[in-house]
């Protein structure tokens, strides 16, 4: 189990260091550092495939409704990225921070909207506090936090749709990437007929770098991810995801020096403390669960 503590662990630790990588991009547009994760992705997938001579799958998307359905998780994933990446080089850390920190809470609540699944007391009381705390938020910036709950509730519907997917992690994110390559090669492809291909344009080495590092930056932590999913308990996994986003945010408010005033404060506090009932509850069940089976 140790191995896969520690597997998990470095894929949330990769997630939660992004800011820095996506920080460096500065200077790219959002939609072109997207458009070559989508690129540089494919290609190292296809090399991993190769290596690993898992094709099989192939054979799977073929079915109308797996096809369709990863069409789907493509575009939500997609979007997902971009608003994340917009954020960062936007310097809104804090925020995103605070999308990936009520995801657990937005996936609990679209099991019971879509799954009906059925929730406890102390669920309930742990998603309205969450939404106290977005409320506070909103009422004390005068504005919706947008890019938190749009994070939030786009990666939700992403995971809903991957729980019930008849693919791998690593074949998933595959095919949903071979479906967004069209996409990505032909706006890059524009971009370098208009002359504004920051890859071919760029005087730094460095950038260029970047982008092609989006390739495995993307891949290896979902790899990890994967590998340490399946050695660990469930309520391990689930307290180790809180690993990313309290370095995107101590990132934001440390090293990116983004705004975090007392008021703002307040509404973190409400949902931290929703995530620590929530957490808390479930690690407090999970003996109960074992000594009934």
């Amino acid at each position: 189990m140790r191995s896969g503590i520690i597997y998990a662990a470095l894929a949330f630790l990769c997630w939660g260091l992004f800011p820095i990588y996506f920080h460096a991009l500065g200077d790219v547009p959002p939609m072109q550092i997207l458009a070559h994760r989508m690129l540089w992705s494919l290609g190292f997938l296809l090399i991993v495939l190769l290596l690993r001579r898992q094709w099989k799958w192939l054979n799977v998307v073929r079915q109308p409704r797996v096809f369709f359905s990863f069409v789907l998780s493509a575009l939500l994933l997609s979007a997902n990225w971009l608003v994340y990446i917009w954020s960062v080089t936007n310097h809104h850390v804090i925020e995103a921070s605070l999308g990936y920190f009520i995801n657990p809470l937005v996936n609990i609540m679209l099991g019971y909207l879509i799954l009906k699944e059925r929730l406890r007391s102390v669920q309930w009381v742990a998603i309205a506090i969450a939404a106290l705390g977005v409320g506070w938020l909103t009422w004390q910036t005068g504005t919706v936090p947008w890019i938190a709950l749009f994070l939030a509730f786009s990666f939700g519907s992403y995971g809903l749709l991957r729980k019930t997917a008849a693919l791998g992690a690593l074949e998933g994110l595959s095919f949903e990437t071979i479906v967004l390559f069209p996409l990505a090669a032909a706006y890059v492809v524009w971009l370098t007929l208009q002359g504004q291909n920051v890859f071919i344009n760029t005087d730094s080495d460095m950038t260029r770098v970047l982008l092609v590092m989006a390739g495995p930056l993307t891949a290896i932590p979902l790899l990890l991810f994967a590998s340490g999913a399946r050695r660990i308990p469930l309520s391990i996994l689930g307290l180790l995801q809180y690993l990313s986003p309290t370095l995107q945010f101590l990132l934001g408010v440390w090293l990116f020096k983004e705004a975090f005033t007392a008021d703002r404060l307040v509404g973190f506090a409400l949902i931290w403390g929703a995530l620590v009932l929530f957490a808390g509850e479930g690690l407090l069940r999970r003996p109960e669960a074992a000594a009934k089976g």
